[in-house]
């Protein structure tokens, strides 16, 4: 058997290291829903927009990164981070004990509460007794699902793709209301043509076990100490200059920034 030569061993072994090194973050590949407005949606021209689409852009700036967006359905986009088709997720994921079983995040970049949506005038509770019959709309994957099957015992849960499924079927009578994020109700539905007749139904909902402390980046555990870095610094740096302030200014009249005790 031939043996190979020293040279072509040390060449090897440089490329093996080489690869063994971690990326340095200059090309990513982020993933995003495009079906959450004002979050991410697709406009007319079938380009995305929105809150989300022009944070992550900046936080890319910020970064000195190229970034490709990636539209994905909710509930694919931890499955596509795991199989390596994304380098993160950002598409108003909360960051749960749960999700953290799975997957990093970085740290909160924004915070809203969750709340019901109904007919306007129906007096709804969010408790078990208070939806006790009724049927209520989520978007399937998300904090709301899974506080919705936790907490609303004796009403029918009814599993959506896609929030605008749940508005059609809102709208139509199948669904007797939706729990969502209060931003997303608010301007998705509420503040659109579509949703006249309809309003927020209780009081909001704020519960960290599951919804989480906020929104983060979500990301792959091995690189959360070198992705999850870059974005926390991009996450402060944004803070600090106004430029976050100023981007949610133009979609919401309320605040929206994580809670400064973390």
């Amino acid at each position: 058997m031939k043996k190979p030569s020293l040279l072509a061993l040390a060449l090897l072994a440089a490329a093996g290291l080489a690869h063994a090194q971690p990326p340095d973050w200059k090309k990513l590949r982020i993933g995003v829903e495009g079906a959450y407005p004002p979050f991410s949606e697709i406009g007319p021209d079938g380009k995305l927009k929105g809150f989300e689409i022009e944070l992550v852009l900046a936080y890319c700036a910020e970064m000195k990164a190229q970034c490709t967006l990636v539209q994905q359905d909710f509930d694919g986009l931890i499955p596509a981070l795991q199989s390596r088709k994304v380098d993160a997720i950002f598409a108003s994921v909360s960051i749960t004990e749960e999700r953290q079983k799975t997957i990093a995040f970085s740290k909160p970049y924004y915070n809203t509460p969750a709340r019901l949506v109904a007919k306007a005038g129906v007096k709804l509770e969010p408790t078990a007794a208070g939806l006790k019959g009724k049927k209520i709309g989520v978007q399937r994957g998300t904090t709301h699902e899974t506080y919705a099957a936790k907490t609303f015992t004796q009403s029918e849960i009814v599993r959506y793709g896609s929030q605008d499924q749940v508005f059609l079927d809102l709208k139509s009578g199948r669904i007797d209301a939706t729990l969502m994020d209060s931003p997303a109700a608010d301007f998705g539905f509420l503040k659109k043509p579509e949703g006249k007749g309809f309003a927020f139904a209780g009081p909001p909902i704020l519960d960290d076990k599951i919804f989480g402390v906020g929104t983060g980046v979500g990301m792959r555990r091995a690189d959360e100490a070198t992705l999850g870095k870059k974005f926390n610094a991009a996450i402060d740096a944004l803070q600090a200059n106004g430029t976050f302030k100023t981007l949610a200014g133009k979609y919401f009249d309320y605040d929206i920034a994580p809670r400064t005790k973390q």
